[in-house]
C-alpha cells in the first residue's frame, strides 16, 4: 500500500531532517525539496542504499518494500492478513489507528485491535477455523540420468469446519440433539414424502457448496449423516 510507503518514507525522512537540524546553525531552505512525494519510488530506492551504508546509527532501520497485505471485510469485522514480520504488523496496527482517527475523527482503541499468527493458531471466519500450516513436500528432479529428490516446505492456507457450530444450529432447528444424534422433524411430517425429501436435500445441498473450501471434508459428511438419518425418521 502507499499508505504505508508513505509512513516509513516519513518516519525516515524525519529522522534525517532532525539530525541535520541538530548539526547545522542554519535553517535548511531546502527541506520542503526533501518532503515532496514526486518522486517516491526513487527516494524508497536511494533511502535504502543509504540505510545499508550507514554504520553507526544505534537503532536497527530497515524497510519493507512489499508488504504484500491481504485485505478482507465481512459485516463490522476486517482482516488483515501478511507474510511480514511481527515488526511490520505492529506499525500496521500503529499506523491504520492513526489513519482512521485522523481523517476520519474516530476514536478507535487499539487494544480492540488483535495480531494472531496463523501457524500457531485459527481464527474463525464465516463459519470456518482458517490457519496457515507448513506442508512438506518431495519434489523428483532429473538431470540427464541421475534422479535425486528435494525436500521443500511450502506454506498451505488450511480451512476446517467449525462442526461444533454446526450441530448447535441443527440441534435449534430440530434436526438433532446437542449431542449430534438425529431425530425426527415433527412439523414437518404432515407433509407429502416428496416435499420432505426435497426440504432436506436443498438443506444438505446448500450446506455441501458453503463448506466446500474446507480442506478437510469428514465434519461435512458427519452433517450429511445427520440430514440424511433425520430425514428418514421423519418419513
Amino acid at each position: 500500500f502507499l499508505f504505508l510507503y508513505n509512513s516509513h518514507v516519513w518516519e525516515y525522512e524525519s529522522i534525517f531532517f532532525f539530525l541535520r537540524n541538530q548539526s547545522s546553525h542554519f535553517r535548511s531552505t531546502s527541506s520542503g525539496v526533501f518532503f515532496e512525494r514526486i518522486y517516491f519510488y526513487g527516494k524508497i530506492e536511494r533511502l535504502r542504499n543509504l540505510l545499508v551504508k550507514v554504520k553507526n546509527f544505534q537503532a536497527n532501520l530497515w524497510l519493507v518494500k512489499e508488504p504484500c497485505m491481504h485485505y478482507i471485510r465481512y459485516q463490522r469485522r476486517f482482516i488483515l492478513a501478511s507474510k511480514g514480520t511481527s515488526v511490520l504488523m505492529n506499525k500496521w496496527k500503529c499506523y491504520l489507528v492513526t489513519f482512521w482517527q485522523w481523517h476520519f475523527s474516530l476514536w478507535f482503541l487499539p487494544r480492540r485491535v488483535y495480531r494472531t499468527q496463523l501457524s500457531n493458531h485459527f481464527f474463525e471466519f464465516l463459519g470456518y477455523l482458517s490457519s496457515v500450516r507448513i506442508k512438506p513436500s518431495v519434489v523428483r528432479s532429473q538431470i540427464l540420468q541421475n534422479a535425486f529428490p528435494i525436500n521443500n516446505a511450502i506454506n498451505q492456507f488450511d480451512t476446517r469446519i467449525q462442526i461444533r457450530s454446526l450441530i448447535e444450529s441443527l440441534a435449534k432447528a430440530k434436526f438433532c440433539n446437542l449431542l449430534g444424534h438425529p431425530i425426527s422433524k415433527p412439523v414437518w411430517a404432515n407433509l407429502p414424502d416428496s416435499n420432505i425429501i426435497e426440504r432436506f436435500v436443498r438443506i444438505g445441498r446448500n450446506l455441501s457448496h458453503y463448506h466446500s473450501g474446507s480442506s478437510t471434508k469428514k465434519s461435512l459428511y458427519e452433517i450429511k449423516y445427520i440430514l440424511r438419518l433425520s430425514c428418514a425418521r421423519t418419513l
